[in-house]
Order: structure tokens, then sequence, then C-alpha cells
């Protein structure tokens, strides 16, 4: 039986919030951006609820029916590879760390980090976050819910691109048909994080993700 999937709206965000919660709140890279286990679980929900108002207004969350998964998706479209933003302007990261948690730094990092290794030059899909409740891992949501949009992407000719955050999700993504992009992100004193592309047609097999 296949996995019902529909366009996340915003009578979903707080599911959609605590999913994100709950999924990330020990991945190491959550670890890294919040060291201490009570600050954390304090900030990461804010944190969590700011990416998930960024993608509500700018992308598309998508949600199964059950609610027991979700997957953030942003269209990047077509850039000047020469001529793109210098990450170090922007500003966004800036807004991210005063509206979560003033004093970290490490909030405002890790956002200038990611976007400083994010691809320029062609359109693609990508895969921000994805989230799938604790007790529901290894039922297969995580790749039905990637599967669906890499289906467009293969009818569409776009490629997709995402950073994966730990080996588990890194080995996920490689049977989905995403290989590594260039060497991986070292977050200072903290984890890797896996730069990740697809291109359109890139073979991919079935997962209990």
């Amino acid at each position: 039986m296949g996995v019902a999937i529909r366009t996340a709206g915003e009578g979903d965000r707080e599911r959609v919030v605590h999913l994100l919660h709950e999924a990330f709140r020990d991945d190491p890279v959550s670890r890294w951006v919040f060291p201490d286990a009570a600050h954390r679980e304090e900030r990461h929900p804010r944190l969590m609820a700011a990416f998930a108002d960024i993608v509500f207004a700018e992308g598309r969350v998508d949600i199964t029916e059950d609610g027991a998964a979700c997957a953030l998706w942003l269209s990047v479209p077509a850039t000047d590879e020469h001529t793109g933003g210098d990450p170090a302007e922007d500003d966004g990261p800036v807004q991210l760390r005063e509206a979560v948690d003033p004093d970290n730094v490490r909030v405002e990092l890790v956002g200038r980090l990611t976007a400083g290794i994010h691809p320029a030059g062609r359109a693609h899909e990508y895969l921000w976050m994805i989230a799938v409740a604790p007790e529901r891992q290894g039922e297969g949501l995580g790749g039905a819910l990637v599967g669906s949009v890499l289906d467009r992407c293969d009818e569409e000719g776009l490629p997709a691109y995402l950073e994966a955050s730990n080996e588990r999700s890194r080995a996920l993504y490689a049977r989905l048909g995403f290989g590594d992009l260039g060497r991986p992100l070292e977050l200072p004193d903290g984890p890797r994080m896996w730069p990740m592309w697809r291109e359109p047609g890139a073979g991919r097999a079935a997962t209990g993700a």
C-alpha cells in the first residue's frame, strides 16, 4: 500500500514544528548548535518553527496524511554562477539568530556556512529538511516523501540538492540517487554535513527509511 501524501497548510504548522523538533533534537547538528540539553529543549523548537515558517512562505511542505512525516522543499531558480550573492552579506542568518537565540552565534553560523556551499547555476529542488516521527522511522515514510518530488524532478528534468546532517540520512539519500557534491562541510569543532546532488533520472531503490 502506498503512502498518502498531501501539501501541508497553515493548519498543519504546529504538527510540522513538532515533527521537526522530535526528529532533529538529537541530530548531530542540532546538538552542536545547542550543546546544553536543557537549553536545546527550550530553543530548538523555536529554530524549527522559524525554518517551517520560511518554507511555508517561500516553498512547499509535504506531509503524510497521517501526520507522521513531513518534508520541506524550496524551488531554487537558475542563477549566474559568477555573480551569485555573497553569503556574508545575507542578513537572513542574523535575523534567524536574533529571533531564535540572540546570544548563540552558532544559529547564525550554520546558516552562513550552508549558504556558502549551496550550488549556484542550474535551477533545482532543495530538500531543506525531512522529519519522521521517531516511533515511525523504518517504515519507508521518508523515502516516499522524497520520492514523490524526485518523480516530478525526473519528469521535468530538474536536479535536486540537500545537505545530509548524519550518516544514516546520507545513506538513505544515496539509495535515492543522490551523490556527494564536493567535500563535506566541517562545522567548527563539530560534526560534518554532506552536500549531495541528484541529477534527474538517477536511479533509486526502495528504502525502509
